[in-house]
């Protein structure tokens, strides 16, 4: 019989929720969770030794609703049993900001959390009756409101057995659908006749799930890596090893190519509920998302009405994308977001951004609010996009400037608030004072004004709770502000909480010459690692992890876990890699003389063949340089531009030159990558930023691209963060340059060099113009289908191209 596992407190909330949604004042950001739970513990300590706290409680039970027969297993935690005269009492303790004295009631909510507890403990020890106390705190006073009763057994019965009825429709409906989808998984073969590569990859997937591990898979672009990660995750839900798969990517493109790669698995028979979560803004459908009735229709009467809407979606839809979402909260009236998260309760894999799951202030409470271990399967996507955005994530800064204009904000509204938030910048002053440019800082030095934020952050959260909903007491543009501010001084308690020995603490300057306050993360493995824990495998996969003993490191790879090397599938023939000897982009060599020559290059390469290419510079400084001196090279040999701002010259092919710019949007990316037509009559030159927009993700097939130029070796710029990260590199693995610069600079070289060959067809040639991709340390970081390559001057690059394109083409 299959068996439904819920909690106490996901049945009564997920049963008996109504009304509007409301998230103006932040409720249930973890520093409030944080009080309520020094709340509950302050009060359990104080009841005496009768009294008997934290109390797991279980039952299982067969149900049969609509011929199905499934067994449903509640379980969760009360906060207290005890014993006085009128028997055995459950205790449910909830710290609240509201006001308690004007109560009439308990909230129902609370209260059939309580009443849950009752009944699973009176019928363990076979009571006639049990008490229930709701005893309420008001956090920032600490006073105590008391609600009791008494409930005889057989009412407590018949309360619960209508509570289950309730969740009984989708607990059968989840019965039935878990019946047809393993068996529709276990059914299905691999769709494709394996790749060279492919079969050890999905080996390892399967092999690292089984023993609960951890894979780290480095494979080129066309060996398969999606389908072959997907289909054994996918495989361990049918078998029931696992129960959801999240797919975590960073970016829309590798989103799209999952979402394909499920509704394949799903055109071959297999029976698989799919939800990709949109980000709230582009699913809202205000031009700014305002989470409250007086400013969204959505939102008045929203719970009201979206189990009836999630219960139609995943009864009628398979594959659940942003489209879908849309279509169902139109008809229902209600907020797409919170649909989108719902629904996802329900799906089997749940394709997403990475914050979903590793962001602290941003991950599914719904999955991952607790420390246990489920089994889960997390497929990561792009895994060397994970470094720089997990560091990110576990990192917080306060700007000395946002007190002085929260306090402004704050005006006459709070006369306790405006004082904890001038307290607080009082105390930023006294730092600024101290630090010239930059300075370190120990946990100590900062603890009286962490305690000073904490006394902030409650005067916050007993202003906002203050606060009737509608009208507020200063102005939207002001409360938005005050909100703001507010959740920038949570993140840094939060993280502030996780601080450890891969942290460092620093104030410095912004460019405004603000002065700010980081808790940087150096290195995320350890706060990962918490997050990964709760899951039962992870897979991390990307064309570009090397070098993989550093991408473990930082991905918290621990020392039994995997890592494969998937060998590239395309004909070596296919691709022609060659390294300038006598050029480089280095500071030193930056001058007119050097830039001619690039340029120089650029043409040569540009104008061996008819075609379209990408050429990638590390600054757009550079680009603008080189750009004039390519122009210039142009005009010398015969080009002359026309009105349409193309280069042309009589009996040649003309040349169009684009440039990437700082602030293109969305329809000016496309517009761009639109220039780079299949099988063109002239050529086409993109000349970009490397670790830009284009720089990876784009997917130019067959003719659309044919060459890619990579000016210097991608060092990310000199600045004091990136000197703090080689500080504490060099410091604890003695390899600082390489952490720090080497390492995340040829990612992006071969995030860039990949964008040329993208299928087994395709031809192209890769051009290395930086003789420092000749050392050691640098080809040790190359992959294995670099070689062979060239190793070129401007007139042997000629002759290589000559030879390549002919043998290609057969000219």
């Amino acid at each position: 019989m299959n068996t439904l596992k819920i909690s106490v407190r996901t049945l009564v909330e997920f049963i008996m929720r109504s009304g509007s949604l409301i998230s103006s004042s932040g409720i249930r950001n973890p520093e409030v969770m944080q009080q309520g739970s020094r709340i509950h513990r302050k009060l359990q300590m104080c009841m005496g030794p009768g009294y008997h706290s934290e109390i797991a409680l279980s039952i299982t039970f067969p149900f049969t609703y609509d011929n199905v027969d499934f067994e449903i297993t509640l379980d969760g935690r009360a906060d207290g049993i005890f014993t006085d005269k009128t028997g055995i009492n459950i205790d449910e303790i909830k710290g609240v900001y509201y006001d308690i004295s004007n109560m009439k009631e308990p909230v129902p909510v609370h209260r059939a959390q309580a009443l849950c507890y009752g009944y699973i403990y009176s019928t363990e020890h076979r009571l006639p009756q049990i008490g229930i106390r709701m005893t309420y705190c008001h956090i920032p006073t600490e006073n105590i409101r008391y609600f009791n009763e008494i409930i005889e057994y057989s009412d407590l019965k018949n309360w619960f057995y209508n509570l289950i009825s309730s969740y009984a429709k989708w607990a059968a409906w989840q019965t039935r659908w878990h019946e047809k989808r393993n068996e529709s998984i276990r059914a299905i073969m691999f769709p494709f006749e394996y790749r060279s590569g492919q079969a050890d990859i999905v080996k390892g997937v399967c092999q690292s799930i089984l023993r609960k591990k951890r894979l780290y898979i480095e494979a080129p672009t066309g060996t398969g890596k999606t389908i072959s990660v997907i289909f054994p995750a996918v495989k361990s839900i049918g078998g029931q090893v696992t129960e959801k798969i999240f797919y975590l990517t960073a970016k829309t493109i590798t989103r799209t190519v999952a979402e394909n790669t499920f509704r394949l698995l799903s055109d071959k028979g297999m029976s698989l509920k799919n939800i990709t979560i949109t980000a709230k803004e582009k699913l809202c459908i205000l031009d700014k998302p305002q989470c409250n009735p007086a400013a969204c229709p959505r939102a008045l009467g929203h719970f009201d009405r979206i189990n009836d809407a999630v219960f139609d979606v995943i009864t009628h839809e398979d594959n659940i994308s942003r489209n879908v979402i849309l279509k169902y909260a139109e008809k229902y009236n209600v907020c797409p977001f919170e649909m989108c998260l719902d629904t996802s309760v329900w799906a089997d894999t749940i394709t997403c951004d990475y914050n979903y799951v590793f962001d602290p202030s941003a991950n599914l409470k719904r999955f991952f609010s607790t420390q246990k271990q489920n089994n889960y399967v997390f497929l990561i996507d792009e895994a060397h996009n994970l470094v720089d955005r997990a560091r990110n994530m576990y990192s917080a800064m306060l700007v000395k400037e946002y007190f002085t204009e929260a306090a402004k904000a704050a005006g006459t509204a709070s006369i306790k608030l405006a004082k904890a938030i001038d307290t607080c910048s009082i105390y930023m002053l006294r730092l600024k004072r101290e630090c010239d440019d930059i300075k370190k800082y120990n946990i100590t030095d900062i603890e009286e004004f962490v305690l000073n934020l904490i006394k902030l952050s409650s005067a916050f959260d007993e202003f906002f709770h203050k606060m009737p909903d509608f009208p507020h007491p200063v102005s939207t543009e002001t409360s938005e502000k005050l909100l703001e501010f507010y959740f920038k001084i949570c993140k840094f308690l939060n993280i502030h909480e996780i601080l450890d020995e891969k942290y460092i603490i620093y104030g410095d300057y912004n460019n405004s010459g603000g002065f700010c306050l980081h808790l940087k993360c150096m290195d995320p493995s350890n706060n990962l690692d918490n997050y990964l824990n709760r899951g039962r495998s992870a897979i991390f996969f990307s064309a570009t992890l090397l070098p993989v003993r550093y991408y473990m490191e930082q991905l918290a790879g621990r020392q039994d876990d995997y890592a494969i090397y998937a060998p590239s599938t395309f004909p070596v023939q296919n691709r022609l890699v060659m390294i300038a000897s006598d050029t480089s982009t280095k500071y030193t060599r930056r001058t007119p003389l050097e830039y001619n020559k690039i340029a120089g290059y650029i043409y040569d390469f540009i104008t061996a063949k008819t075609g379209n290419y990408l050429v990638f510079f590390p600054s757009y400084a550079m680009l603008g340089n080189i750009t004039q001196y390519l122009h210039e090279c142009l005009y010398n040999n015969g080009y002359t531009l026309n009105d349409s701002k193309e280069f042309i010259k009589n009996n040649t092919p003309k040349i169009c030159i684009y440039l990437q710019n700082q602030s293109m949007d969305e329809q000016e990316r496309e517009d761009f990558l639109l220039k780079f037509a299949d099988n063109p009559g002239h050529t086409t030159a993109g000349l970009c930023v490397i670790g830009g927009i284009f720089g990876e993700g784009i997917d130019l097939k067959n003719n659309r691209l044919i060459g890619v130029v990579i000016a210097g070796t991608g060092l990310p710029m000199i600045c004091t963060e990136n000197e703090l990260f080689r500080e504490y590199f060099e410091e604890h693995k003695g390899s600082g340059f390489n952490y720090a610069y080497q390492y995340p600079g040829m990612n992006k070289v071969l995030q860039a060099a990949g964008r040329v060959i993208r299928t087994s067809t395709d031809k192209g040639a890769i051009l290395l113009l930086d003789e420092r991709f000749l050392d050691k340390s640098y080809q040790a970081l190359f992959p294995r289908e670099w070689y062979p390559y060239n190793v070129v001057t401007k007139d042997y690059m000629g002759t290589c191209l000559k030879k390549f394109w002919e043998n290609c083409y057969d000219l």
